[in-house]
């Protein structure tokens, strides 16, 4: 969730930049689990987008949302644009289309963070229902176009809109039609980050792969499984990708900092207002000769925030953060902690990941995840079927969690979440397979039974 902070500390130097990053460090023990979803409101019974404003729209829901949690309103030039758990550690906000999300707290096992989903949708619909709002659990909005899709009122999203057109063609598809699932997990060292980012990185499209859902824009079949995932590819190159770099000798906080610095900036908070300075360079910030704001110094929230701005397919903050996944069904979303957690937490596990990725090269790694959209688990890896890797990656995964053994005191450890990547692989479909057999099938070409078929 971009959710900006507030610390006014300057920033003195790159230095700080680097030192910010490294104070994520936690020793295992403390590692935790945070889960976020987004799902695409719709009004039930008329399967069209939800407006924010009116008695029955998306600001009325939030009011709900927080009559019902009393968690804290986040507000915006008067607008209830999120809620925030105070004492928990979670957050709901707005993406640009108005698709709602769930940045989960941080917490220690797949069966916690399942709960939590489960809890939240239960209050959603205890809200959304009299309001005649249902919620989507695909990647991407299948139905109405671009235009038709409300606008949320956020002013970084106003700035980010703007530019998006400059530096790609899909840029305001993947703010406004778009539906994920992301998986945030610790670091303990500056080894460690490296390990897991680069792991992280080369199995990322595999992840995409396994999760694809965005088979179906403007009404009809788009021919991708993860349409989602491929509007990435041509939204912005400077933010994006699959961060070759990380994969070269010296790779740490430091490279990571310097490639930031070079990703130019939306804006720059000041109050409550944003000053849009997009294209603008954060070293221009840093020395106070940035030409929108002259003499204007960086803070440790500008270097924040800015952070939020870069969408690579895992992105380092002081956690790092998985982006490959569309969104799912719960059990979808439970497995993709489920996933990361087995490969990422289990020191095995993650070096014998590693061991199977590190001969691919950068060409191959891009290559993959350029066919992965389309392709799915028939793309190839250096000659060899994404699927049989993926069947290898998957018996890491629940080695690892069998080794973790976080039990829910049923007699179930935290594999039974892989149950349905399982799945996958038997029966060789993907959801989006799926939904595109029903389309050709039972639906008839229409788009209008997923309304009542994949609502959460």
């Amino acid at each position: 969730m971009a959710r900006d902070e507030v610390n006014t500390q300057p920033v003195q130097s790159r230095d700080d930049l680097v030192a910010w990053l490294a104070a994520g460090e936690k020793t295992p023990a403390d590692f935790r689990i945070g889960t976020e979803h987004e799902k695409i409101p719709f009004r039930k019974g008329e399967n069209t987008p939800i407006p924010y404003e009116g008695s029955r729209g998306i600001r009325a829901l939030l009011e709900g949302m927080q009559s019902l949690l009393g968690w804290e309103p986040i507000v915006e030039d008067g607008n209830i644009i999120g809620l925030l758990d105070v004492t928990g550690g979670g957050a709901i906000s707005l993406e640009p289309g108005g698709q709602f999300e769930l940045s989960g707290a941080p917490l220690e096992t797949i069966h916690g963070t399942c709960r939590e989903l489960h809890a939240h949708l239960a209050q959603v619909r205890e809200v959304a229902e009299p309001l005649g709002i249902g919620f989507l659990s695909l990647g991407m909005s299948p139905k109405w176009t671009l235009a038709e899709t409300p606008v949320m009122p956020k002013s970084r999203y106003r700035i980010m809109a703007d530019y998006m057109p400059k530096v790609g063609s899909r840029g305001l598809d993947m703010m406004f039609r778009t539906a994920t699932v992301q998986t945030n997990l610790d670091f303990a060292t500056e080894a460690d980050m490296v390990r897991k980012l680069r792991v992280s990185l080369a199995l990322q499209p595999l992840a995409t792969a396994f999760f694809a859902n965005s088979p179906f824009t403007d009404g009809r079949a788009n021919g991708f499984l993860s349409m989602r995932s491929n509007i990435w590819l041509d939204t912005d190159a400077a933010r994006t990708g699959m961060l070759p770099f990380a994969f070269e000798d010296g790779m740490g906080y430091e490279a990571y900092v310097d490639y930031a610095l070079d990703v130019p900036m939306y804006f720059v908070k000041r109050g409550d207002t944003y000053h849009d300075v997009s294209g603008a360079s954060f070293r221009d910030l840093l020395a106070g000769r940035l030409e929108q704001l002259p003499g204007e110094r960086a803070t440790l929230s500008d270097w924040s925030n800015h952070l939020t701005t870069i969408f690579p397919e895992v992105r380092l903050k002081r956690f790092l953060e998985m982006r490959g996944a569309d969104a799912g069904s719960t059990s979808r979303i439970c497995a993709l902690s489920a996933f990361w957690v087995g490969l990422l937490y289990d020191q095995a596990s993650l070096d014998s990941a590693w061991e199977l990725v590190k001969g691919w090269t950068a060409e191959e790694r891009d290559a993959l995840r350029r066919a992965v959209p389309a392709q799915g688990l028939q793309a190839t890896i250096g000659n060899r079927p994404l699927r049989d890797v993926a069947r290898e990656v998957l018996t890491l995964s629940r080695e690892g969690l069998d080794r973790r053994d976080r039990g829910n005191g049923l007699g179930d450890n935290e594999t039974i979440y892989l149950d349905t990547l399982e799945t996958v692989i038997e029966s060789e479909r993907t959801a989006a397979d799926d939904l595109l057999a029903r389309w050709r099938g039972p639906w008839h070409r229409s788009i209008d039974p997923a309304f009542f078929e994949e609502a959460y």
